[in-house]
C-alpha cells in the first residue's frame, strides 16, 4: 500500500522538525500508541493496540529514523509484530518546505502486513494504513499548531522553562 500527501502546518519548519524527533509527540500521534521510549540517534520502541476487521492485537514495534537531513528531510522506518495477528511494516519519506503559512510537510508511506491481518484482503487494509496516516499526521498538525516559538532551541540562548508536549495537549496549566 502506498499513500501521498501533505499538510501546511502553522509552525516555522524547525518546530516540525523538532516535533518529528521527539517520543512524546511521536506516542501522543501515533494511534492506539500506549508506551514510547527511545531516541532519534538510536531509535525508538513503541507499543501500539490497533484492531483491524475483526482482529485486535498488540504490536511490540521499532521504529528508526534515517537520511535526516534537518530540518527538511527524514525517513521513518517501522516493524511491529503482533504475535498471532501477523506483523506490519512500513515506512514515510517526509519532506517539510517552508511555506507562507509555516511549513508544507510531504508525506509518501508505505505499509504492509502478514499473518491474519492480512487475509483480510486488501481493500480493508489499505483503508485502515490510509485511516492511521491520516489520524497520525492530523494529530501531529494539532500537537505542532499548539508549540509556541519560545520552544524552539536558539543556539547559545539561556535554557527556557517549557511545558511538555503532553501538557500542552490536553491544555494542562502550570
Amino acid at each position: 500500500m502506498e499513500l501521498k500527501d501533505e499538510r501546511e502546518i502553522a509552525a516555522p519548519p524547525e518546530v516540525v522538525w523538532a516535533a518529528l524527533l521527539d517520543a512524546e509527540v511521536l506516542k501522543a500521534c501515533v494511534p492506539g500508541c500506549t508506551a514510547m521510549a527511545g531516541s532519534p540517534e538510536e531509535g525508538f520502541t513503541a507499543t501500539v493496540v490497533q484492531k483491524v476487521g475483526p482482529v485486535k492485537a498488540t504490536f511490540q514495534g521499532e521504529v528508526t529514523l534515517s537520511e535526516m537531513i534537518a530540518p527538511h528531510s527524514l525517513t521513518i522506518s517501522g516493524q511491529g509484530k503482533g504475535g498471532p495477528a501477523g506483523f506490519a511494516s512500513g515506512g514515510a519519506a517526509v519532506v517539510l518546505t517552508p511555506s507562507e503559512g509555516g511549513t508544507r510537510l510531504s508525506y509518501d508511506v508505505t505499509a504492509k502486513v502478514g499473518g491474519k491481518m492480512a487475509q483480510l484482503g486488501s481493500r480493508i487494509i489499505d483503508g485502515f494504513a490510509r485511516k492511521m496516516a491520516d489520524q497520525f499526521f492530523d494529530d501531529f498538525k494539532a500537537v505542532v499548531e499548539g508549540v509556541d516559538a519560545a520552544d524552539v532551541p536558539v543556539p547559545d540562548a539561556p535554557p527556557v522553562e517549557k511545558k511538555g508536549w503532553v501538557k500542552r495537549l490536553i491544555g494542562s496549566k502550570d
